[in-house]
């Protein structure tokens, strides 16, 4: 099994108070791969429903961004593989 994989820069390597800051942060998990789930329903005098197919990620990664200076951080985006998170020096 592999391990996620992360990594985080800020755009500034020094900020003024109320200087906007954004975080970028790559991640990944190659162990978590997207699963297609076929359903047919059958009732009881055995019509069928025509097949339903879903493609759902099981155990997807989720990010949290936190800091102890009590900054709030807002997700701008999150495709999944890139998220972007900024805050207020």
């Amino acid at each position: 099994m592999a391990a996620p994989t992360v990594s985080a820069s800020l755009n500034a390597a020094t900020y003024s108070p109320g200087d906007q800051m954004t975080l970028t942060v790559t991640y990944g998990d190659p162990d978590t791969r997207p699963l297609t789930v076929t359903v047919v329903v059958t009732d009881a005098q055995g019509n069928s429903s025509a097949p339903v197919k879903v493609t759902a990620v099981i155990d997807p990664l989720t990010l949290t961004v936190t800091d102890d200076s009590g900054r709030t951080w807002i997700r701008a985006s999150d495709n999944g593989s890139v998220a972007v998170y900024r805050a207020v020096a």
